[in-house]
């Protein structure tokens, strides 16, 4: 795919996240399926004619987005977002396309934490991709850092992930550095609450930064974690997330997979 097919799924994907806060629906009859549309967010009824019913209630609420970061790999598009969508939220927002077209959507949403720890930001940072030739590498160091780290297959591993204690954490409730990190764990466990990945749904990158989709628990509650990853010179630099709780059966709009 060349750049110019990159930046015409970017430019597509963002005329329909634009729609949301526009109210116009020339985007989304433009560049959304008519049939093949998934949707899922569950919180949503499936399909395009669900988006553009929505489109005069979320005008109206004043829903705002504003997109910091943007990557694309293969047919997915991934944005990095700030919302106001009843109060300011951060999102990170999937695209999957199909013959120039979307065919599929997943989102995470995560009320936004003005202090936090490490006094950065959860969206501040660099957002111009580096490395285009690292992609590659930079998906598989971030699967392997996920699958012993995150899943606790193999945490003895995790200094050899890591420049020494540099590390820029974006998480809201972290400090920065694998210190940061330490605290942040052992101030959990303090208070009894517990988080687990089981599953690694998605990995989609494009040079130094990596988007993984993991299911798991968080204080007993069935979660999906976004997390988003730049890689510098072989190690991992810095962090963001979005973290969302799944909805229970009786509340979801639609039979997708969260996933």
């Amino acid at each position: 795919m060349t750049f110019n097919d990159h930046n015409e799924l970017v430019r597509k994907a963002t005329a329909v996240l634009e729609s949301l806060e526009s109210g116009r629906p020339e985007a989304i009859t433009a560049y959304v399926h008519p049939e093949k549309y998934i949707q899922h967010n569950q919180a949503l009824p499936n399909g395009r004619e669900a988006m553009l019913g929505a489109l005069d209630h979320l005008k109206e609420i004043g829903t705002k987005v504003s997109i910091k970061r943007a990557l694309v790999d293969g047919d997915f598009v991934v944005f990095h977002s700030v919302y106001d969508f009843f109060g300011p939220k951060i999102g990170i927002d999937i695209f999957r396309f199909e013959n120039g077209l979307i065919v599929e959507h997943w989102d995470n949403l995560q009320e936004m934490v003005e202090k936090t720890p490490s006094s950065h930001t959860m969206i501040d940072g660099p957002v111009t991709i580096q490395d285009i030739d690292k992609t590659d590498a930079n998906k598989g160091l971030v699967k392997s850092y996920v699958e012993n780290i995150l899943f606790g297959k193999n945490p003895d591993l995790l200094g050899s992930y890591f420049d020494g204690d540099r590390y820029i954490q974006h998480s809201p409730h972290i400090g920065d550095g694998l210190s940061g990190l330490h605290a942040a764990l052992q101030a959990l466990a303090e208070k009894k609450i517990e988080f687990q990945y089981t599953h690694l749904h998605q990995v989609i990158g494009q040079g130094d930064f990596v988007l993984t989709v993991s299911e798991g628990l968080f204080d007993g509650q069935p979660t999906a974690f976004y997390d988003l990853f730049r890689v510098e010179d072989g190690k991992i630099a810095e962090h963001w997330d979005v973290i969302e709780a799944i909805l229970s059966e009786e509340k979801r709009k639609n039979s997708n997979s969260r996933f």
